[in-house]
């Protein structure tokens, strides 16, 4: 069950802090407009504790907790691979099809919608984000089906039944050993410490969710996650009475000081129909 208590860690988590004048909270995706800020909200730093769900995976479970932890998953991506798009797209997007179509329940048809690669490296274009944090709104997730869909008669018809979108997440240089990602079990995080932020891009608006602190959710891990494992981290569900999303954030472990390789990683983020 996803309320088992498991070895824990104390880490401290950057939790979403409103406006100081109370205004609708914003986030520049790119380089702002002059005479404005990137984002208008700040940051509520607290230290929590993470329970470690190695061995307990089987626990958990996208309907119920809003994540799911998938072993043993077979590829024949390089770590050469992730360096180019267009290989990333021809080589290892199939891969992330089959596995959704395999893993998630009721999964009909999936449309792979975008990837971000995240590097430890301060050189680096993306790096980890370490803030809580949901990648959709119920309107952003409509505006994605309406955006991906062939045309708007396909769309409508996907809005009339389950639609769902999922990170597809995993290391791609080895064992993660800095950088792991927390993540909360939907159970413990009410939609009321759910906040919309408008996250502005240069030719479109979308929006995600900021997380407030909340003392009794209950955050996991997985430690040591590898290149044959990927996390299922559910970003919104259209169906009723099961987990809509999860709460995540990359944090700051091990404590400073201990050498450790930088974590890179690649998520896929894909609209699951059925």
């Amino acid at each position: 069950m996803s309320s088992c208590k498991y070895l824990p860690i104390e880490a401290k988590l950057a939790f979403f802090q409103g406006p100081i004048d109370r205004s609708e909270p914003f986030n520049y995706v790119e380089d702002p407009p002059e005479g404005e800020p990137r984002r208008n909200y700040g940051e509520n730093f607290q230290t929590v504790a993470i329970s470690d769900i190695r061995g307990h995976e089987h626990h958990f479970s996208l309907d119920r907790d809003a994540f799911e932890i998938v072993g043993g998953v077979e590829s024949s991506s390089t770590y050469e691979t992730f360096d180019d798009d267009e290989a990333i797209r021809r080589l290892y997007y199939p891969e992330v099809e089959n596995l959704l179509l395999n893993y998630v329940p009721d999964a009909q048809s999936i449309v792979l919608f975008d990837h971000t690669i995240r590097r430890s490296n301060p050189n680096a274009a993306r790096q980890p984000v370490n803030q809580v944090h949901a990648d959709q709104t119920a309107r952003s997730a409509e505006l994605r089906v309406r955006r991906h869909a062939a045309n708007a008669a396909q769309a409508e018809e996907y809005l009339r039944g389950r639609y769902r979108i999922i990170n597809v997440w995993r290391p791609i240089n080895g064992k993660v050993e800095s950088s792991p990602l927390a993540f909360a079990s939907a159970s413990s995080t009410p939609e009321s410490d759910y906040v919309k932020i408008e996250h502005r891009y240069p030719s479109f608006n979308g929006e995600i969710l900021g997380v407030k602190y909340n003392p009794n959710t209950e955050w996991k891990y997985c430690s040591g996650l590898d290149n044959h494992e990927r996390v299922l981290l559910k970003c919104f569900d259209s169906q009723t009475g099961v987990a809509k999303r999860v709460a995540h954030t990359a944090f700051s472990y091990p404590p400073e000081g201990i050498d450790v390789k930088g974590r890179e990683s690649i998520e896929v983020r894909a609209l699951v129909f059925g």
